[in-house]
């Protein structure tokens, strides 16, 4: 299949939209970014890559890092611990809920809302003596890229606007789901957020998730291939937010977005794609992004369906 003439194809088709999203305003440093932005890149089990537009740029993948902080977690308090903190459901509600966290006694509906997000970071904290430096040095290494890194201004720039994030850390606190400092899970999860990538680098750190937990670059087996296959369960039910109906029904892949306009999508035994297009729409999923890979599955005829 000739994925690079699909790629080009999307990306003319997509072009009408492209600016008709509305970018992440309320973290002011994402606020400054071009809204005609737009890069796609697919990564092939077989060692293939494809890309089209502005897919070597570097943006903040946000929530896209929930994912790699769930694995992380996973590997360190083991899937019944995890459990007894952090549910398995789709919200239905907004990512920053305070109304459902407080409803649901400060369990977090689940690992990918913020609230979930934080009680993952509390988990790496609590394993590890530099949790960010953890995060880090996992995320490079399922990229296969060492120079990624975090973008300090952006994490300063969530910090300085986070109250809502800190209330929910604070309602988690309260609860007793937060063993550390509430000061500490907040520098770690907005740095986490604050992590730099492009289209290129979240195709390939995706591939553990696509190759039921075995590493394409060091050949070792990173989870298990349960754990790979819940994982990705979670990001069909969970992983766009409260239109995850939406993007089952249009896409019909396991996918992650964050507010930086990214998506990352895999199809387990055979690729990732990841699309990146600035402006959102009014779930905080990428509007061209979204459209991106409903065409990819289109014109692909491949789904998990």
């Amino acid at each position: 299949m000739d994925y690079q003439q699909i790629l080009e194809e999307i990306h003319t088709e997509v072009k009408p939209v492209i600016t008709q999203g509305k970018v992440a305003d309320y973290i002011p440093k994402l606020a400054a970014v071009p809204l005609n932005k737009f890069g796609m890149a697919v990564q092939t089990l077989d060692g293939k890559l494809f890309s089209v537009g502005d897919a070597d740029e570097y943006f903040s993948i946000q929530s896209i890092s929930k994912a790699h902080t769930l694995i992380l977690a996973l590997q360190f308090a083991g899937e019944n611990n995890l459990l007894k903190r952090v549910g398995r459901e789709p919200s239905g509600n907004p990512f920053n809920s305070l109304v459902q966290l407080e409803y649901e006694n400060g369990i977090p509906r689940n690992p990918f809302i913020n609230a979930g997000a934080m009680v993952l970071v509390d988990i790496i904290l609590s394993h590890s003596k530099d949790a960010v430096q953890t995060i880090l040095k996992f995320v490079r290494d399922r990229s296969n890229n060492q120079n990624i890194d975090f973008d300090k201004e952006v994490a300063a720039s969530e910090k300085s606007t986070g109250f809502r994030n800190a209330a929910l850390a604070n309602f988690l606190k309260s609860y007793g789901n937060l063993e550390n400092d509430v000061e500490d899970v907040l520098d770690i999860y907005f740095s986490q957020c604050s992590l730099s990538m492009n289209c290129i680098d979240l195709a390939r750190s995706f591939m553990i998730l696509a190759n039921h937990g075995l590493s394409p670059w060091s050949g070792k087996q990173i989870i298990s291939k349960s754990q790979a296959k819940r994982i990705n369960s979670l990001m069909l039910t969970c992983g766009t937010y409260d239109a995850v109906g939406d993007f089952a029904y249009r896409v019909g892949l396991p996918g992650k977005s964050g507010v930086g306009g990214g998506i990352v999508a895999l199809i387990p035994g055979r690729l990732c794609v990841a699309v990146w297009s600035p402006g959102l729409n009014s779930s905080g999923n990428s509007l061209a992004g979204t459209q991106a890979l409903e065409l990819f599955t289109t014109k692909t005829g491949k789904s998990i369906f």
